[in-house]
């Protein structure tokens, strides 16, 4: 299955993730749904993010060009909000999943599908 198809299939397509990104972790964006395009310095402050978790916890995420909030912070998952929507970063072997969810869905309903995807990659050594 090709990246794209990660993004496409596996979180859009799911209905409860509106957006999405996979970036690698040496840089670069390997898949994102058509029009989302997250800045090279977002790019690496997300990447940076999973190294300071207590620094992205005061200070938050920007993805494109939205400030999101940080609920939860750790060397595997981040969660943010903005509003009523909501992001879940999530950090494999070898790449980040960026998910977007928008209101009125939940986070308990975006955080098991990006959480299971990464779960997946992990399992296959990405």
């Amino acid at each position: 299955m090709s990246w794209q198809s990660y993004v496409d299939t596996n979180l859009v397509g799911t209905g409860k993730i509106s957006r999405a990104a996979i970036l690698g972790q040496q840089g670069g964006v390997w898949a994102a749904s058509q029009g989302y395009s997250l800045s090279p310095q977002e790019q690496r402050e997300v990447l940076a993010s999973f190294n300071e978790p207590d620094k992205v916890q005061t200070s938050g995420v920007r993805l494109v060009g939205q400030k999101f909030f940080t609920l939860q912070a750790d060397a595997r998952s981040i969660y943010v909000k903005k509003g009523g929507d909501g992001a879940i970063l999530v950090k494999t072997k070898q790449a980040v999943l960026v998910a977007e969810y928008l209101a009125p869905i939940q986070a308990g309903e975006a955080t098991p599908i990006v959480e299971k995807l990464a779960d997946y990659l992990i399992s296959v050594g990405y």
